[in-house]
């Protein structure tokens, strides 16, 4: 485990919240508030890439419905931080289970640090067995390459930045250690993620 303050990033759309935690881990000492975002928009994806967060803390209902279920792989896309949800609304089982831990939003500061001290530990811990396997986001970029298209047309298709698109190719090509579209698009046909009749010969 690293020496020092472990960096936090808290993804908290609600000001008051945010700033009690960050005065309770400043309080305490061993976590440190590097920044705080209010929401996932591009310009905050943006700055989730660049922080390099040891865990960060992120309240779920900053996702929709329907995306909630995928919420830990989409954070895992920009950081390979630990993931601990703060639970200000009641969720489903089976949307918190993804999480490296769940903070209660009336849980007592020693209590959150404990949680915050083993979700890290348990994350740094935790073998890596899903490193070479591509996310459900990463798939559908592999989809639109092995398709023909170009990097813009499939950040207008999901509504995505470019540089994101990039970052996903970037990850499906370490991921795969394929370089080439032409062999994108055979992994793409031998993973059965396209037909060979979708494809434009």
């Amino acid at each position: 485990m690293k020496t020092g303050h472990k960096k936090v990033l808290l993804i908290i759309p609600s000001k008051i919240l945010a700033r009690g935690m960050e005065a309770v881990l400043s309080e305490l000492g061993e976590f440190r508030v590097e920044g705080i975002l209010s929401d996932l928009s591009h310009a905050s994806e943006a700055r989730l890439r660049n922080v390099d967060a040891d865990v960060i803390v992120i309240d779920p209902i900053v996702f929709d419905y329907v995306s909630r279920m995928s919420a830990r792989s989409r954070i895992s896309e920009y950081s390979d931080a630990a993931v601990v949800a703060v639970k200000t609304v009641p969720m489903e089982d089976e949307q918190m289970k993804q999480y490296d831990g769940i903070i209660n939003m009336y849980d007592d500061p020693v209590s959150v640090v404990k949680k915050l001290r083993e979700s890290v530990i348990a994350h740094e811990e935790a073998p890596d067995t899903d490193d070479y396997d591509l996310s459900a986001r990463e798939k559908e970029i592999l989809v639109c390459v092995a398709k023909g298209m170009l990097n813009k047309e499939i950040a207008d298709f999901y509504n995505i930045s470019i540089h994101t698109v990039i970052t996903h190719r970037k990850n499906i090509t370490r991921k795969t250690g394929i370089k080439t579209v032409a062999g994108l698009t055979v992994y793409a046909l031998l993973n059965n993620l396209i037909d060979s009749s979708s494809l434009e010969l």
